[in-house]
């Protein structure tokens, strides 16, 4: 391949990338209200050539490129989280702005800025007749992945019988190539009392200080260390080949957490006891960790078994409409994903990586973000979830990331991404498919 070429080009197209990023940005476009950018995308895609653009039940926009049997996949959600307290924005965030160097707007980091670049990555690819024979590319601007990770990559896989040889995540990055993140899942425990009037509590059994036992334990699992003398055995137990054969990779994902996050009641007034307590938790999950393993980690806490049936441990589903009206129910659970390091497209996304920029994470003009990027290795991991969880965690499919953008723009006021990331992705990804079929 001639590399030189596709960093020209993807140049070339950098102002073509700015505008399309900034017409998206003017669309709000929460979990289930995707539809405006939606459309804005693919007529980009049509305008550029696309061989097929479809948007289907759900509302996902797929976009195709080339006629082979198999399929290479990149994928970004194009639904964004809400703006939060518009006061932390010194501007408008469906407005946003932009400047020699930067693009500012809600959802430009997290992250429809990987979403341009995998369209113009796969012009690229057209332009420069990139497509390996065989094989087809695949655009996804995929739905609701702020509200449920995964769930449009579910409908994809298993309603539409849409199994690509492997997909890039094009969540932001920071400049490194991702292999993997920790999984999550989100749990509810709901504890019952007896309610009784308040000026004789002795007569009821209040459900908020059950809770209170219960949580004094969540929270010695997330704290404690490991060892035999714990009455409850900290999370970080999976860090240690003892407990856990998948050590090695939960050391390279990190270890699990939890943390209470919502809190609910029920009481006849303020004048009673309560009759009624739930939580929410949400539980990160690291390798060698399981949604049942998780459930049964709860259960066996010294304050649910002293309550006993008093005390219900479950998982959360999720059922929301998309904007098409469609409804796919799923489990609130994200399965950890780990791509191996030697795996094919691990090697082929570094070999692409080391052809066209080097083998350290490119930075851009911005002092902060370039001095964070140059002390992380290029092969890294995320910290927060993406759709791989469906991709990789559910279903086996390998899921490699690498995209524009940081993390810590994500769901934060002001949040800007860089114009040479929205290149050198574009670039990245054109010439992947090549090499990785080579």
């Amino acid at each position: 391949m001639n590399f030189d070429a596709i960093k020209e080009l993807a140049r070339k197209y950098e102002p073509d990338m700015t505008k399309l990023l900034r017409d998206m940005v003017k669309f709000p476009g929460e979990s289930c209200n995707e539809k405006a950018k939606v459309d804005r995308t693919a007529e980009e895609m049509k305008k550029l050539g696309f061989d097929e653009v479809v948007i289907d039940a759900m509302g996902n926009l797929q976009g195709f490129v080339g006629t082979g049997d198999k399929i290479i996949a990149y994928d970004g959600h194009i639904d964004t989280v809400g703006v939060g307290e518009i006061k932390n924005w010194t501007f408008d965030p469906y407005d946003g702005y932009e400047n020699d160097e930067e693009i500012g707007g809600r959802g430009v980091s997290d992250q429809e800025g990987g979403i341009v670049s995998a369209v113009y990555g796969a012009k690229i690819m057209k332009d420069l007749d990139l497509i390996p024979a065989g094989y087809k590319i695949m655009v996804v601007a995929s739905v609701q992945e702020e509200d449920c990770d995964g769930l449009c990559w579910q409908h994809i896989i298993k309603e539409q019988n849409i199994r690509p040889e492997f997909v890039v995540s094009t969540e932001p990055t920071d400049g490194g190539i991702y292999r993997g993140q920790r999984g999550r899942m989100e749990i509810r425990v709901d504890v019952k009392g007896i309610s009784c009037h308040g000026s004789a509590p002795d007569r009821g059994d209040n459900a908020i200080y059950k809770m209170a036992d219960i949580l004094q334990d969540v929270r010695a699992l997330n704290n404690n260390g490991a060892t035999e003398s714990t009455a409850i055995r900290g999370l970080v137990k999976m860090l240690d080949e003892k407990f856990n054969p998948q050590w090695k990779e939960a050391g390279f994902l990190g270890r699990g957490t939890i943390t209470a996050s919502q809190i609910f009641f029920s009481s006849p007034s303020r004048c009673a006891v309560a009759d009624g307590c739930s939580v929410s938790l949400d539980r990160r999950m690291t390798a060698g960790e399981t949604w049942e393993s998780c459930l049964d980690e709860i259960r066996n806490l010294p304050a649910v078994k002293k309550y006993g049936d008093d005390v219900v441990v479950s998982m959360y589903d999720y059922d929301t409409p998309s904007y098409t009206g469609l409804v796919y129910p799923i489990e609130c659970y994200f399965p950890t994903w780990v791509i191996p390091e030697d795996h094919d497209v691990t090697k082929a996304l570094m070999e692409v990586h080391h052809n066209l920029y080097g083998a350290k994470r490119q930075v851009p003009k911005d002092e902060t973000q370039a001095a964070m990027r140059k002390a992380r290795p290029l092969l890294d991991k995320w910290t927060f979830s993406t759709n791989g969880v469906t991709i990789m965690g559910r279903n086996g499919i390998p899921c490699i990331g690498f995209g524009p953008g940081a993390e810590a723009q994500a769901h934060a006021p002001d949040e800007i991404t860089w114009k040479s990331d929205l290149v050198r992705c574009a670039a990245v990804y054109a010439a992947l498919p090549k090499t990785y079929v080579k």
